[in-house]
């Protein structure tokens, strides 16, 4: 005999020998028992927790109708595995009626291993005035043979009225019916109740009546969709509660974030009792997007204290973020919650002062708790512990009296003059190295030269002159390029080559032009960012000026220094 209790405040869920039994609580003694199928309820241990949430991602269904988003099906496929790597309950594959791609997405799943994940296909209610039996939708379902088929259907009055045109009557039958026919199938069925908190303001009583309807079909959970995504939190909370009273039954929540909610009114839903939450990696959806689970995973087991994942792959999370944003050709959002490269990163002098006296200062949770790392940022309104943090994350010193002061202030006095240090580390990095006693600069400067011109038959081309003085010696060379910055890039490696072989492996992967006081006209001062290569390391700096040559010559130099010691 083994048991754990689940659930909150008006009832408690006690999971026995196989079989969940709702008991009466001490607040709700007039509560009545219901039995149902542990099978239908969990896969997973009672040690995970005394509490399981179900994660049910629907990234590759809801997620992919965000505008920009085409996967082929072995993105899905790749997509998928991740996600059962990070332990999620349910992954919805898509819509197999709605395209071909879909259904082969099912049928080569079922020839994966997966660990944690069942696999679910998404579908509608059958035909208004028809039935399940020849009903095409529901055959696609049955074809795609997953284990889990979630339906969706009509709560609204206004929806079942004017979007079906059928009656309210006819809508509870094609709900009740079409979910007891995938059971007799052997499908294990989740409901979505579509726009179920906009037809609770509605029409309560019907609301319910459409449940209930789902209950009789067999629904093994019933998830309460906010399918325009207007709801509040504490509507959210107010509705689950009263559902969860009157219907004794395994609720789910599915939040969309038209109102920037969807993330809180998930967490109200199981603040109230809801066992299972939808919602797609990094909040991926249709107009606004869906529930972030990117944000409610980390937010259920780090801050309400209940079990969503296997334990340990909580701290996958940053990696799985950033790996579906790749595969979905989008750049990553830096400044999301938890996972976001910027969700710790400290800029202000005072907030970093503080933070290297205790961490807890101004970090909410531990960031390596979801994989991600907490970071300084070098600006203007840095202080000494920002320069020290970031020499120390560097592995250089700021050893004398004044060197982090002199760094501090070479940052301030430059930023005034239009450079910007946030995403140039490296650059940064090369004011601390060169203010370490001894240290001796690999090149220097003497003279630089760039020409463009245009010439009959040949067309625009640039030539650039090089100066440098290594170890004593003044090497002077030229070479051309496509571009004035490529013809100085090219000029200084060709001089530089025969003293430092390796920097045939530097690579100059992006250059970016930023204008910043447009109204100057061609005296505006501009702003350049170099990203530089070594395999797999990359590195930023920065360079700026009134000319665009200087601006770039700067960020270059900073660029092929880096990598000739810090980086070698």
């Amino acid at each position: 005999m083994w048991g754990k209790e689940i659930g909150t405040r008006a009832t408690r869920l006690c999971i026995l020998g196989g079989s969940i039994r709702q008991w009466p609580s001490r607040r709700r003694p007039d509560a009545t028992r219901l039995d149902i199928d542990f099978d239908m309820i969990h896969d997973v241990p009672s040690s995970l927790g005394d509490r399981m949430i179900q994660i049910y991602d629907t990234t590759l269904r809801d997620g992919t109708q965000r505008e920009g988003i085409s996967l082929s099906c072995d993105d899905k496929l790749r997509i998928a595995r991740r996600l059962d790597g990070l332990g999620v309950s349910f992954i919805e594959g898509g819509w197999p009626g709605s395209n071909p791609k879909d259904a082969e997405f099912f049928e080569r799943a079922r020839d994966v291993s997966w660990q944690t994940a069942r696999i679910a296909a998404f579908g509608s209610t059958c035909r208004v005035n028809g039935g399940p039996e020849d009903d095409a939708n529901i055959r696609a379902l049955l074809d795609a043979r997953t284990p889990v088929c979630t339906v969706v259907g009509k709560t609204w009055t206004l929806h079942v009225t004017d979007v079906l045109r059928t009656t309210l009557d006819d809508n509870l039958r094609i709900i009740e019916k079409s979910l007891a026919y995938l059971r007799e199938q052997g499908r294990r069925v989740v409901y979505d109740a579509e726009h179920f908190f906009d037809g609770h303001r509605a029409d309560p009583a019907y609301a319910l009546e459409t449940l209930k309807a789902a209950i009789r079909g067999g629904a093994e959970t019933l998830v309460l969709c906010d399918t325009n995504g207007g709801s509040l939190p504490w509507q959210i909370g107010e509705v689950v509660a009263v559902v969860k009273a009157a219907l004794k039954h395994p609720l789910g929540i599915h939040a969309h974030n038209d109102g920037e909610c969807a993330v809180a009114n998930s967490l109200a839903a199981v603040h109230e009792g809801a066992i299972q939450v939808q919602g797609t990696i990094n909040g991926y959806g249709e107009r606004c997007g869906n529930a972030n689970l990117c944000s409610i995973i980390p937010a259920l087991e780090l801050k309400m204290s209940v079990r969503c994942v296997p334990e340990g792959q909580l701290r996958t999370l940053y990696e799985v973020s950033h790996f579906v944003a790749e595969v979905t050709n989008l750049v990553p959002d830096e400044h999301l919650a938890y996972v976001g490269k910027s969700a710790f990163a400290h800029k202000g002098g005072i907030h970093v002062a503080a933070m290297r006296r205790n961490a807890v200062s101004y970090q909410h949770v531990e960031p390596e708790l979801v994989g991600n790392q907490m970071r300084v940022v070098v600006s203007e309104l840095s202080g000494r512990g920002n320069l020290l943090s970031k020499a120390e994350e560097l592995g250089l010193s700021l050893e004398g009296k004044h060197g982090a002061a002199d760094v501090l202030n070479e940052i301030k006095a430059l930023e005034a003059k239009g450079f910007s240090f946030e995403a140039a580390e490296a650059s940064v990095a090369m004011m601390m190295k060169r203010q370490e006693p001894g240290y001796k600069a690999p090149f220097e400067l003497i003279d630089f030269l760039v020409n463009v011109e245009h010439r009959s038959g040949r067309g625009i081309f640039a030539e650039a002159m090089v100066k440098v003085k290594v170890d004593g010696e003044v090497l002077h060379t030229a070479a051309e390029g496509d571009g004035p910055v490529d013809a100085l890039d090219t000029a200084l490696r060709k001089a530089l080559l025969p003293r430092y072989p390796e920097i045939a492996q530097l690579h100059l992967s992006d250059y970016k032009v930023r204008i910043l006081d447009s109204s100057n006209g061609a005296a505006a001062v501009t702003r350049v960012l170099i990203d530089t290569q070594k395999g797999s390391r990359l590195w930023s700096t920065v360079g700026a000026s009134t000319n665009i040559i200087e601006a770039s010559w700067r960020a270059l130099v900073d660029s092929v220094e880096y990598g000739l010691t810090i980086a070698a």
